[in-house]
């Protein structure tokens, strides 16, 4: 195998693991911002709710972060456990 096939490999890698993190990141980052502004504006309308919004807001959160934190898990199974030789087509 060439030294340009494994290069070539390698950065296709990363690329693919950037692109996994990039994008699993956005959708639970746009989720928590609209999350925490409607938490807000529920506040605002109902003080004495509080506690309730509060609790709520706070396990959505959580579920919306286990989606980012899935995205790392594949990104990083793809930079360090993904086979070591590339496809034929590069050999």
């Amino acid at each position: 195998m060439s030294k340009m096939g494994d290069f070539i490999f390698g950065d296709l890698r990363t690329l693919s693991a950037a692109i996994a993190i990039g994008l699993g990141a956005l959708g639970p980052g746009l989720g928590i911002g609209m999350l925490a502004g409607k938490a807000m504006e529920a506040l605002g309308r109902n003080p004495e709710a509080e506690g309730p919004i509060q609790q709520n807001m706070i396990l959505a959160i959580a579920f919306t972060e286990a989606i980012a934190i899935y995205a790392l898990v594949i990104a990083i199974i793809i930079l360090f456990v993904g086979g070591t030789t590339p496809p034929a087509s590069f050999s």
